[in-house]
């Protein structure tokens, strides 16, 4: 008997939750508007998955045919645009402060005499390095360029005596290397970021929607009916008012899934199942996470901001933009407090090699371990919900 209370309770609170989402187009936005345009902008932000044209500077200081042809060969380097000619350093370097170019390289005087006369000469260059981005991939493609530069003159004097261009390279560069980048040969973009960053934009809309739709009971003090609809069980209460978002965002975590390994078609080793598992980990240990930050001091108004810095930090946290282990101790480890940390840790085991279970099982572990603490702290949302002291914070 006590049982099918419970399960009409539940029901009626889903019933009523519904009505809710039906009755305002908020909850359209955030639900369905705001995941779907997440997909579109991850999954285009980064275009052809590389940088290219990316405008730098040249200040040509010698103006002769040897440096003019240096210029017509550094304009042919496909990351980068030689945008404009400067007559000085200065010139450049404000335009490099100002960003209409993120980088620059000097023809020194006396370019054509120097090399002509076999005597030392340095071109240098300048990156705007502050953009680590754009400096790594400026800095390697010019790196390379150079080194085809250096090699030239050499290769010229010892072609004149008849030694073969083969010969010439073996011997000043005695020894080959050979790059093989892992796991994205191609150096795409869009395969190492397109996905932890969806689900780190998900997972802010997933704290902010959960705090809310908690929170608005409260804040509208509409809460008092909302647990007599639950028959006063707070456990019935939230887990039947979260159940439709949760439904919603899994579906939206699945598709996203889809687009991006079945329409971008971004390398998948192990099918979509495993994927699709931890998105689903991953979404309800995030709405348990957001129940829990809630729960500690339920003012909607003041844990909204909270939880826009707790999901922000996810950018950061999760080691997709700088490796976890380099970081400060206190940071590294503040980072298991993360739903996301964990997730990445997954997605990136499962992408990269098809290392599901060896690997994954702690962190599957502990995305399940986030519904604990949100179980536990519940009696005191309902002790607060019931005091109705937070109504009127502002």
């Amino acid at each position: 008997m006590e049982a099918k209370k419970k399960k009409g309770a539940f029901r009626l609170v889903l019933e009523r939750e519904l009505n809710r989402m039906i009755s305002r187009k908020l909850y359209f936005g955030v639900c369905i508007v705001l995941p779907l345009f997440c997909i579109l902008f991850m999954t285009t932000i980064f275009g052809s998955g590389s940088m290219e044209n990316i405008p730098i500077g040249l200040v040509d200081l010698d103006r002769t045919p040897s440096s003019r042809e240096i210029g017509r060969m550094l304009a042919s380097v496909p990351t980068s645009q030689v945008a404009a000619s400067y007559t000085n350093l200065q010139e450049a370097r404000d335009a490099i402060v100002r960003k209409e170019i993120y980088a620059y390289v000097i023809i020194p005087d006396n370019f054509e005499s120097d090399l002509l006369g076999k005597r030392e000469v340095t071109i240098a260059y300048y990156i705007h390095y502050a953009l680590l981005s754009v400096g790594v991939e400026l800095q390697g493609a010019l790196e390379t360029f150079f080194a085809q530069v250096q090699l030239a003159p050499l290769i010229t004097a010892g072609s004149s005596m008849g030694t073969s261009q083969d010969e010439i390279i073996s011997f000043i560069l005695p020894v080959n290397f050979e790059a093989h980048p892992l796991f994205n040969p191609s150096l795409d973009y869009t395969i190492y970021l397109t996905n932890p960053f969806f689900f780190i934009l998900l997972q802010i809309i997933i704290l902010l929607v959960t705090m809310y739709v908690i929170g608005s009971e409260i804040k509208f003090k509409t809460a008092e009916d909302w647990l007599q609809t639950a028959g006063m069980n707070i456990f019935t209460a939230a887990t039947a008012k979260l159940l439709p978002y949760t439904i919603i965002y899994i579906i939206m975590g699945i598709f996203a899934n889809f687009v991006m390994f079945g329409i971008l078609r971004i390398p998948l080793d192990s099918g979509f199942l495993p994927i699709n598992l931890s998105t689903i980990l991953f979404i309800i240990a995030t709405q348990a996470f957001g129940v829990f930050i809630f729960s500690l001091f339920p003012a909607l108004s003041i844990v909204i901001s909270i939880g826009s810095m707790v999901g922000s930090l996810g950018a950061t946290l999760s080691g997709v933009t700088f490796p976890l282990f380099a970081m400060h101790p206190v940071i590294y480890y503040a980072s298991f407090l993360f739903p996301v940390k964990h997730f990445v840790a997954i997605n990136q085991n499962i992408l990269y090699g098809n290392y599901v279970f060896p690997y994954d099982w702690q962190n599957a572990c502990i995305l399940i371990l986030y519904i604990l603490p949100a179980l536990l702290i519940l009696p005191h949302l309902k002790k607060a919900t019931l005091s109705h002291k937070y109504e009127n914070i502002e």
